[in-house]
């Protein structure tokens, strides 16, 4: 729940600063002199960029949120053992420990989303987020396929 507050605190953070720099953007744009136009342009498409990458993050979690959630109601989440400290991580010495069945699974069912969103699982409990979230995507990738084809 703490994770979607922070996420709608980013969004309306991020269209308050578009309202701000689209104004000064603005008054830039007809200051008529040639690098405040240029400002005035960078003061537009910066956050139309930051707005397409928040959106698209947005996107991601939701559907990642959707595939755990199925994966959970079929009973597919792990269920190994492993020490947690008090915020709630992972301890990485455990999270590397079960990464190797998960890698495996990976490598003998390499179209099976719930192996790729299992390994997303173990490499975000080994701490290495950025593959984890390839495989999520992986995941998310390969249930959205598998919904249209049933």
């Amino acid at each position: 729940m703490s994770a979607r507050i922070g996420v709608a605190v980013m969004a309306v953070l991020l269209a308050l600063y578009i309202v701000l720099v689209g104004q000064r953007g603005w008054l830039l744009l007809t200051s008529g002199e040639p690098i405040g136009i240029a400002m005035g342009v960078a003061l537009f498409v910066i956050p139309v960029i930051a707005a397409w990458a928040l959106g698209r993050e947005l996107w991601f979690g939701i559907r990642a949120e959707r595939v755990g959630r199925r994966l959970e109601a079929e009973g597919g989440l792990p269920a190994d053992e492993v020490s947690v400290r008090p915020s709630g991580r992972v301890l990485r010495e455990d999270g590397d420990a079960v990464f190797p069945a998960y890698r495996e699974d990976v490598q003998a069912h390499p179209e099976d989303w719930r192996a790729w969103y299992r390994l997303g699982l173990a490499y975000d409990a080994a701490g290495d987020r950025r593959r984890a979230r390839e495989a999520v995507r992986k995941a998310v990738a390969l249930e959205s396929a598998e919904r249209r084809r049933a």
